[in-house]
């Protein structure tokens, strides 16, 4: 776009009088907030109606509020009347990130989720949707910087290909493409942005895909798969407004960095309600920390571990071994043991969730007690008040039927070998279920779980209910919240218990989940989507789409990546790199391992000085962190580290079992041969790291490279 369009004055004034329609809009939103504020007091229905008056407002305001990010993008001009080809008959529509109309309620800008705006991202020469002409803007907040259009049909503002760009183009079949390379080209930020202004027609398939079911995406490096699902949760939002809103959408991804790397996308979408989690924030009242062995963690990840987990849950629930006599007043109450037992098994009977028995247990023990009484017109009420503290009582309660949190459940099962062997035996190896075991700690909440505890503590929770309140009656509102739609980011590393415990918060089988098998590293690596779909809702079935075309990663960093990829998952065929980088990976040996910091440091320095406007990673195995942290200190190199700040500086040091679906404009691999031996799937972590950078890679090592590398 180095000649200037003829039409660039033209759109700049009417993206200015767009904003001139916003600014009004916010203001007006403003006016009637003050205004509803002044009115306090009236009926509990008034009071009600004004609270949610004014949660809609406080959300319009939100959704106005676009800080840097572009208003318009772009434009279509569609025939109103096919039959009529004249100028006149032609109507254009500016398509933007929210709808904004003037004083008299015309649309000025349409939210580029409407269905007006669909043939902006899915035209092609073939299939025009309609369109004559579709328009690119080049925008940087509010000032546009160029214009590119897209002509198609015979006979209406020009001629178009099957693509609607000349073959002989670059980047032909790509929508808006030099306007999607300056995009692609700009410095890294070290947050994740929106793509919002050029989607491209395989990736709007996918965000406007119907809401019912399971939808899997398949994406390598570069697909935008992340952004892509980001998308589809705004989309789903203004298009099933009522009731998803409601309902709630639910984005989970695979840790805290990652969250941080996306936490702007939705907002800039005008989505701010969407929950954004790790699993580890669906399950309270616990510290993390632990460290499982990698067959501890295997263990826990395995499907068997539900029945295992239900095991110990029936395990607690026993009857007594022998009678339970009390004295009381002038005689005694009994409870005999065949007594507790028909208890016991009355109460398994009749109650799908353990909590929810205690109270009828604890009645059904007063009565039968009561009913001992040599009178015989003892009631249980009066039984319950004299003798519920006793400790010989609430010992045989405990027994019969304790109220148990999660954590008391596992704390009790890890920390004994006994009820280990009692709840697993027949479902683990003695290997595997030895695995689990920890010594007993002297106060559960001092104990820090683990990554794969958290979905065992989960299952807990399903099984176990929410427990009794001690006094007022009632229960505990601990029950596990359902949403509408859930969206799932890199779910090739979820486990089988961690995928169960993700679908249990599914409210109707609607769900997005992307990844790519080939960066699957978690400790159950599946080998195709059916090994993962099989654990998902299946009301509404699945369909599983693909992304292939790969539009962050240059092809000469690919090339190098797709050697690993090709030993790691061979049955997989990497995505299509549409850019030419500008330098091809540099490979930096050392001789002697000593010297593999200050090669990183050095290495570091010269990518800084060459990548001025973007941000830079150095990416090592976990254990190396400490070590190369150290060497860009002593070099005099600022820095961040990815566990405590993010990428919120320009250099930023990153251990390989957290870069997953980041992406920076630098990015240097440390060692490869360690990642591939620290990591459980090494091949695959180590093309992670390796498909991170938009435009320059250096590989610094001592030992010598993996064979799929070369």
């Amino acid at each position: 776009m180095t000649q200037q369009h003829p039409d660039l004055a033209a759109e700049q004034a009417y993206i200015d009088h767009a904003y001139e329609c916003l600014e009004t809009s916010r203001t007006d939103a403003w006016k009637l907030r003050s205004i509803h504020e002044g009115t306090l007091g009236g009926t509990v229905q008034a009071r009600y109606e004004r609270d949610v008056f004014d949660e809609t407002l406080v959300n319009r305001l939100t959704q106005l509020d676009l800080g840097d990010a572009a208003l318009v993008f772009g434009r279509i001009d569609r025939l109103a009347d096919p039959l009529i080809e004249s100028p006149d008959a032609f109507e254009s529509f500016h398509i933007g990130r929210l709808a904004v109309a003037d004083s008299n309620r015309e649309p000025v800008v349409v939210d580029w989720r409407a269905p007006v705006a669909e043939p902006f991202y899915r035209a092609t020469g073939r299939e025009p949707m309609g369109l004559a002409r579709r328009r690119h803007f080049a925008v940087q907040g509010r000032r546009l910087l160029g214009v590119e259009d897209e002509l198609f049909g015979e006979g209406h503002l020009g001629v178009g290909d099957d693509d609607g760009l000349a073959a002989s183009q670059p980047g032909a079949g790509l929508r808006g493409y030099s306007t999607l390379l300056s995009v692609l080209e700009r410095g890294r930020t070290g947050q994740l942005g929106d793509i919002v202004a050029t989607i491209q027609g395989e990736q709007d398939e996918i965000i406007r895909s119907p809401q019912a079911g399971v939808l899997v995406v398949q994406g390598g490096p570069g697909t935008g798969k992340t952004v892509v699902a980001l998308h589809r949760a705004a989309y789903l939002l203004y298009t099933y407004r009522f009731p998803l809103e409601d309902q709630g959408v639910l984005v989970i991804g695979p840790n805290r960095v990652f969250l941080r790397y996306i936490e702007r996308v939705l907002p800039s979408l005008g989505e701010a309600g969407i929950e954004q989690v790790v699993l580890a924030d669906l399950v309270h009242d616990v510290t993390w920390g632990g460290i499982d062995s990698p067959l501890a963690a295997r263990t826990k990840g395995d499907l068997r571990m539900s029945l295992v987990v239900d095991k110990a849950v029936t395990d607690r629930e026993r009857p007594l071994r022998e009678d339970l006599v009390v004295g009381f007043r002038t005689g005694y109450l009994r409870l005999t043991a065949s007594e507790s037992q028909r208890i016991v098994r009355t109460a398994q009977r009749r109650f799908r969730r353990h909590n929810s028995g205690r109270r009828w247990v604890e009645g059904e023990i007063w009565q039968s007690m009561a009913n001992t009484w040599r009178e015989g017109d003892m009631s249980a009420a009066t039984v319950k008040d004299g003798i519920r503290q006793m400790p010989e009582v609430r010992l045989a309660m405990e027994r019969m039927w304790p109220v148990l949190t999660p954590a008391d459940l596992l704390h009790d099962l890890f920390g004994s070998k006994a009820l280990l062997k009692l709840a697993a035996s027949k479902h683990l190896s003695e290997d595997e279920y030895l695995s689990l075991y920890r010594p007993r700690a002297d106060d559960v909440e001092s104990i820090r779980w683990s990554d794969s505890d958290i979905a065992l503590l989960d299952e807990a929770r399903s099984y176990l209910g929410v427990r009794p309140l001690k006094a007022g009656g009632g229960e505990e509102a601990d029950e596990i919240r359902t949403y509408g739609h859930i969206v799932i980011d890199e779910v090739q590393d979820l486990t089988p218990m961690q995928l169960r415990m993700a679908s249990r918060r599914s409210l109707n089988g609607s769900m997005t989940v992307v990844g790519d098998i080939a960066q699957a590293t978690g400790p159950l690596a599946p080998n195709g989507w059916e090994d993962i779909v099989t654990h998902l809702p299946d009301r509404k079935g699945s369909r599983i789409i693909g992304l292939s075309v790969g539009y962050r990663i240059p092809a000469q960093i690919m090339e190098v990546a797709n050697k690993v990829m090709m030993a790691a998952t061979p049955s997989l065929r990497p995505p299509t790199a549409v850019r030419e980088g500008e330098d091809k990976p540099d490979f930096i040996q050392v001789d002697d391992r000593a010297a593999l910091p200050a090669a990183v440091a050095a290495e570091t320095a010269r990518l800084v000085a060459e990548i001025a406007d973007g941000n830079i990673a150095v990416v090592a195995a976990d254990p190396m962190v400490e070590e190369l942290s150290a060497a860009l200190t002593a070099a005099g190199i600022t820095h961040g580290r990815a566990t405590r700040t993010a990428l919120d500086t320009g250099v930023t040091v990153v251990p390989v079992s957290v870069v997953k679906g980041l992406e920076l404009d630098g990015v240097i691999v440390v060692e490869p041969a360690a990642i591939v031996a620290d990591e459980q799937q090494g091949l695959r972590a180590l093309y992670v790291a390796l498909t991170r950078s938009t435009r320059r890679l250096s590989i610094v090592h001592a030992l010598a490279l993996p064979d799929a590398m070369l």
